[in-house]
């Protein structure tokens, strides 16, 4: 069975995907306070807090390292600072502190589309000759949530490095008849809480584009001002504003619906207030494109497993 460790572990969804391909969790790690109880809920333990503060030689053998680690210095959103960001940017080189230490047999690291441009394309070339340095072969491809089944326009980087050199593809989208729908994860009965005041709304529509959209749809409202709908979402995004994402220009998301957005199970709890929950699943990945990922990884450790045993059969 393969072990991995999660890092900057959020709510767990980098964890689901790779609890599907019958891997253990044997640590994880995340800052936030909030976060922790959600994760705690739905997986019986409470992560380790700041990844700064533990040694490495303490953190249990594991085959996988896992990590989204955070993504506001090289955001489009954010301030673009990158490594010169002291609190977020260098929290890469603890995952390249536990690496150089622990070794496993791979990683996976999740981060923003803008990573890549981000200072030129510097700071992900830094990045990447990092992780080779360590001898690990590294792969890069930014991957949108859209194509993995959710009602998402989420683009992320994916980097997977392995120490041996494994040839690894990327997974490929899944046919749209296997994609779900927006009205496939909205809720039928919404409570009136969720609704905004009637001048929001007579105000959103003004700016909305486009008036006779077919329900249901998503619409946000861009940083020009323009609001847009969609038949899926934009990105989830956790220091938006309360209404930044509406349904037909009428109410928010409720935590169930966000967290579908994001493909977490319906069995998936919910043990904080509305405000943190949004805030979490802004800060979450999409939990399909996690499980293409890491069969795609699976699927490539064992063709490689395969073929050294069928060397050494030779060889015999």
């Amino acid at each position: 069975m393969l072990r991995f460790i999660d890092l900057f572990a959020g709510i767990g969804g980098i964890r689901l995907g790779f609890e599907s391909i019958g891997a253990k969790c044997v640590f994880s790690s995340e800052f936030d306070e909030d976060a922790c109880k959600t994760y705690e809920a739905n997986f019986g333990e409470h992560p380790a807090g700041d990844i700064t503060k533990i040694d490495a030689h303490n953190i249990p053998d594991f085959d996988i390292l896992l990590g989204g680690f955070p993504c506001q210095a090289f955001s489009i959103i954010g301030k673009k600072d990158g490594f010169a960001n002291e609190t977020c940017g260098t929290l890469f080189f603890d995952i390249e502190r536990i690496l150089k230490v622990k070794r496993p047999r791979a990683f996976m690291l999740e981060n923003v589309k803008n990573l890549v441009a981000h200072d030129g394309g510097r700071t992900f070339s830094i990045i990447k000759k990092h992780l080779e340095n360590l001898g690990y072969h590294v792969y890069a491809q930014v991957l949108n949530a859209l194509d993995y089944g959710v009602p998402q326009k989420r683009e992320r980087i994916i980097i997977v490095g392995f120490l041996d050199n494994i040839l690894f593809r990327f997974p490929d989208p899944i046919p749209l008849r296997e994609r779900k729908k927006l009205e496939d994860i909205l809720e039928k009965n919404v409570s009136e809480k969720y609704y905004v005041k009637p001048e929001i709304r007579e105000a959103r529509l003004k700016k909305n584009k486009h008036k006779d959209y077919p329900k249901p749809y998503i619409s946000h409202e861009n940083m020009a001002g323009s609001v847009t709908p969609h038949p899926y979402s934009s990105a989830l995004r956790a220091g938006a504003s309360a209404n930044y994402i509406l349904v037909n220009d009428e109410r928010r998301p409720t935590e169930r619906e966000m967290l579908r957005i994001q493909g977490f199970p319906d069995d998936f709890k919910i043990v904080v207030s509305y405000g943190k929950m949004k805030k979490q699943c802004g800060n979450s990945v999409a939990v399909p494109v996690m499980k293409a990922v890491a069969h795609a990884m699976l699927e490539a450790l064992m063709i490689y497993d395969k073929s050294i045993v069928d060397k050494e059969e030779e060889v015999a």
